[in-house]
């Protein structure tokens, strides 16, 4: 989504009426999410969340289903029939959220065939309707295209190798991955072209071609297709529904397209195109870029396909990136050892430090470095002059805020530099104190470049056919600028390598001040935030999870099933590392046990655990999180937990030096051998054996299902003499959370990233909460306070640069109780005055936040009662 600007050379500026100026912010506040058109080729009709009357409907909509008459305000049922009605409500009811639409494809409607899309937004159901050209099943796509790059190991051959495979696979003339870079403009790292085409490759593209909203639709709609650039626009009547509001197409395959982006479309030779959002962690780190140079429509199932691989080829480079990272970080551990050994026996930690300055030279590509402890600066190589020192200290000083901070244009963040911009230009800052005196800097030398603009990427613009919106630039033939004053960036592994530098010398710093103090015990507290730190850091680590995405899915009943499967294996995982964690390498069995089932406490089944307190490793505690996970689901879906008067017994006991774990079912459906064996089935066999080197069967009882598992030797100990059993009714959970529901209270959702502040507030809202807010920042939080203040709030203690604690600070002073809800788990570093206060766990589910909250409000209004 470009914003309208000129390349190749600087177009003149044609006289605006002050009241409204042209500027580049004006692509930023176009409102591309209500277009109130949708594309040619497909239809559209909008209707009540009943699926009772049609309500709006593309202008379109009556020629392609057939309808002889105006559509508006028909009953659905009369326009679409009973059946299809029947199955867009299951669908729609199946469907985990507007961002990923109900799909139902090759649906017979008449004596036309077409792929269907239906979502829920903002209290209107919205069904689109294409033309469904058979081309195969999308998982079948997905799956082969997956096939091709799920052994690649290399990030750049995975970059290569998926540009070539989705030209490959859906015959566009050319296919782009595009990744953004820090400042926010564009570079194209990999290209399949046609033969005659000019190419991209190496090109940038500066940052304004994608405005901010549409970067915020490419994040909550990773698929975007565009049919025909010239094509016209289909207009959604009427324009506004009874309240005066248009109709949002945040989420429609349909949507139509800014007038703005399709005249640089053209300007392009572009007829038609496709992206593919690539998303890490949340952020937009590229897209895949498709032109094709005629108009295209490309089909749904075909849609399907590339979302499905999108979102692997994100988790896999997610994968190799981090593996790559861990590398580094391997190395830098290594190097690290000589300095973490001369330290135990050195007094002087400073000393040693500017003593050791050309051995920490060796973990960073530099020109220089220095460090200042204790008031006293060394430096090797390239450094800021003397008298400028000084100066450049107290900056870095009050922008690191105790943080790793780099530049590699540092004369545009403190303008003193420009001085000696040619003798230095990057500079790295690694403080090694809370307050930034002491720190350790490397430096890097001004590296003047040419970069290879696709088009001229300074500020000109003119205003054009479009009104007081900008035009796009005309050309792109290649504008070069040589660019001055800037050094070699520093990259995300880089500044992760500094990051654990920080990490080890701080930890020494710590452990000779506690030592000299003789606050020995102290040290070990320090440890274990140490510990846990460098673990939440590493938590991402993709290999296990890419093995249960790539794991077989032929016999899924649905995309959004798989999706729900690999969720909650994810969630499993999540669990077992949190207790790993928090239990020294290890867990409790029974703990384990009940974390797995207690989501299901909302029906009305006997759930037995009985046996010793048994202590697994690490290994152990992560295998059987996943077995039991697979049991549990299996139990809720077809067994035991299924029926209102189901059993679950969970026995075990040491034989020896092994645990013999026994699961058995009782009072559930009938059960029969199963005709096929899945993935779960398989883990729930083998993973026992396999990974443990232990024992493990599974019998499907006609009474219900059994097995028995034996964990063996060195995965497992005893912690106590006596046994202990744990009889609970599943259903005990849901009168504690009525009291909540039926108050709604204002509640105050604080998280910096967007998508999990979405999801949360769908969980909220899907349990009944109608009156949430957000808030990203700090700022925005105490604003909203002061503004309406909450009854209850779910604060995320890390906001980016800072964390949560002023306003859980504040919101005690108002006496309004809340929650953490954050990845350090319950071993969060937490400051006196907060310690005691609940926190969840990341990722959480659905139950385990509102019986946070529930328990959380009637302590509260317990407490006021009493205290009446």
């Amino acid at each position: 989504m470009p914003c309208s600007r000129s390349p190749l050379v600087a177009l003149k500026v044609r006289p605006l009426p002050p009241a409204e100026p042209v500027n580049l912010e004006t692509c930023d506040r176009e409102p591309i999410h209500i277009p109130g058109s949708i594309q040619p080729h497909g239809c559209l009709v909008a209707c009540d969340i009943g699926f009772t009357r049609i309500e709006r409907m593309s202008a379109n909509a009556a020629e392609m289903l057939a309808w002889d008459d105006d559509l508006l305000g028909r009953q659905l049922a009369d326009v679409l029939g009973p059946k299809l009605l029947h199955d867009l409500r299951n669908a729609l009811a199946a469907a985990g959220a507007a961002s990923r639409p109900a799909l139902m494809l090759d649906v017979a409607f008449g004596d036309r065939v077409f792929d269907i899309a239906v979502h829920l937004h903002k209290s209107a159901v919205i069904i689109e309707f294409e033309p469904a050209p058979s081309i195969g099943q999308p998982l079948h796509i997905a799956r082969e295209m997956i096939g091709r790059i799920k052994d690649l190991t290399d990030v750049d051959r995975l970059v290569q190798r998926a540009c070539r495979i989705v030209a490959g696979t859906i015959g566009y003339d050319r296919v782009m991955i595009y990744r953004f870079e820090q400042d926010g403009s564009g570079k194209v790292v990999s290209e399949a072209k046609r033969a005659d085409l000019e190419s991209f490759l190496g090109q940038y593209f500066p940052a304004s071609d994608i405005p901010q909203q549409a970067r915020a639709l490419y994040l909550k709609n990773t698929i975007r297709v565009i049919s025909d650039a010239s094509g016209a626009r289909v207009p959604v009547e009427p324009v506004l529904d009874g309240s005066g509001e248009p109709l949002d197409l945040s989420f429609a395959h349909l949507r139509s397209v800014s007038p703005i982006h399709c005249e640089y479309l053209r300007n392009m030779g572009v007829a038609a195109s496709m992206s593919i959002s690539v998303v890490l962690d949340g952020q937009l780190w590229g897209l895949i870029a498709c032109h094709h140079y005629s108009p295209r429509a490309l089909p749904m199932a075909q849609r399907v396909a590339l979302e499905v691989f999108g979102e692997f080829f994100s988790l896999h480079l997610k994968s190799l990136k981090e593996r790559r990272r861990v590398a580094a970080v391997a190395g830098t551990r290594q190097a690290l050892d000589r300095f973490l050994i001369l330290s135990s026996h050195h007094e002087d930690v400073g000393e040693l430090l500017r003593q050791s300055l050309r051995e920490f030279s060796q973990l960073l590509a530099n020109d220089g470095i220095g460090v200042m402890v204790d008031g006293k600066w060394a430096g090797i190589g390239t450094a800021p002059p003397d008298e400028e020192r000084a100066a450049l200290l107290d900056f870095i000083r009050t922008v690191s805020e105790g943080r790793v901070w780099a530049t590699h244009a540092l004369s545009q963040r403190f303008p003193e530099a420009s001085a000696y911009s040619e003798r230095l230009s990057g500079v790295l800052a690694i403080p090694l104190s809370q307050t930034g005196s002491d720190c350790l800097l490397f430096f890097r030398k001004e590296l003047v470049q040419t970069l290879n603009w696709a088009g001229n990427p300074e500020k000109t613009y003119e205003a054009g056919p479009l009104g007081d919106r900008l035009t796009p630039r005309k050309s792109f033939a290649i504008w070069k600028e040589t660019v001055k004053a800037q050094a070699q960036p520093w990259s995300e592994a880089e500044r992760e390598i500094a990051e654990i530098v920080r990490v080890a010398i701080v930890e020494v710093v710590l452990r000779h001040n506690e030592l000299m103090a003789g606050e020995r015990r102290k040290s070990e507290v320090r440890q274990r935030m140490l510990n846990q730190e460098l673990s939440h850091r590493v938590k991402n680590i993709l290999a296990v999870i890419k093995s249960l995405v790539t794991s077989p899915q032929q016999h899924k009943n649905s995309l959004e099933e798989y999706v729900s499967t690999l969720q909650g294996r994810i969630e499993a995982l999540a669990v077992a590392h949190d207790q790993v964690v928090r239990g020294d390498g290890g867990g409790i069995l029974a703990d384990l046990l009940e974390a797995e089932l207690q989501p299901y406490r909302t029906k009305l089944s006997t759930i037995t655990l009985e046996g010793p307190a048994v202590w697994l490793d690490s290994r152990a505690f992560s295998v059987m999180a996943l077995v039991f996970h697979e049991l549990a689901t299996n139990a809720a879906k077809y067994g035991a937990l299924s029926v209102t008067a189901g059993e679950v017994e969970v026995r075990w006991t040491m034989t020896g030096q092994d645990c013999d774990v026994s699961w058995r079912e009782r009072n559930g459906p009938l059960v029969t051998l199963p005709s096929r064996r899945g993935f779960g089935s398989a883990l729930i066999e083998r993973s026992v054996p396999y990974d443990l080197h232990g024992r493990s069967s599974v019998r499907f009882e006609p009474s219900g299902l059994e097995a028995e598992f034996s964990i063996p030797s060195p995965h497992v100990k005893l912690t106590g003499s006596g046994p202990t059993m744990a009889t609970y009714m599943v259903g005990t959970a849901a009168p504690e959370q009525s009291g909540l529901i039926r108050a709604n209270p204002r509640i105050m959702i604080v998280e910096d990233q967007m998508l999990i502040a979405l999801d949360l507030e769908a969980m909220l809202s899907d349990e009944g909460f109608s009156e949430v807010s957000t808030a990203s920042s700090v700022q925005q939080g105490m604003a909203h306070i002061e503004r309406a203040a909450p009854e209850l709030a779910i604060l995320d203690i890390n906001l980016g640069q800072t964390n949560s604690f002023g306003i859980a600070a504040e919101l005690m002073r108002r006496g309004i109780p809340f929650v953490f809800a954050t990845g350090y788990g319950e071993g969060a570093d937490l400051p006196p005055e907060l310690v005691g206060v609940s926190i969840v766990r990341k990722p959480y589910s659905r139950s385990a936040m509102v019986g946070a909250l529930s328990l959380l409000w009637d302590e509260t209004h317990r407490d006021a009662r009493k205290a009446q």
